[in-house]
């Protein structure tokens, strides 16, 4: 097997690295299926960044207050932000609520 240029195994990159973008949802509106959204209470976030880091999908971005807003034409409302958030601060609503 020969390889490419600049083309590693897995087991070659760095620790953390990541061998593709974060989730696939940037290419597609994933968003439109889920059936709960998240929500947050800026009041209790501290702004870890512990939702931005467990996303899946890459679907939190930062806010400019430094808290975190939900990209919500990407979020699969799978709800690891919410279960992960342990200051609670984020948590999932019906969609369309």
């Amino acid at each position: 097997m020969t390889k490419k240029f600049n083309e590693k195994a897995w087991h070659e990159y760095d620790l953390g690295f990541m061998v593709s973008k974060p989730g696939c949802a940037a290419e597609y509106r994933t968003g439109d299926w889920r059936s709960q959204r998240p929500q947050t209470n800026k009041d209790k976030c501290i702004k870890c960044g512990v939702c931005y880091l467990v996303c899946p999908e890459g679907a939190i971005v930062l806010a400019a207050d430094g808290t975190y807003d939900f990209d919500l034409e990407h979020c699969k409302g799978c709800g690891i932000c919410a279960t992960e958030c342990w200051t609670g601060c984020i948590s999932m609503a019906e969609e369309g609520e």
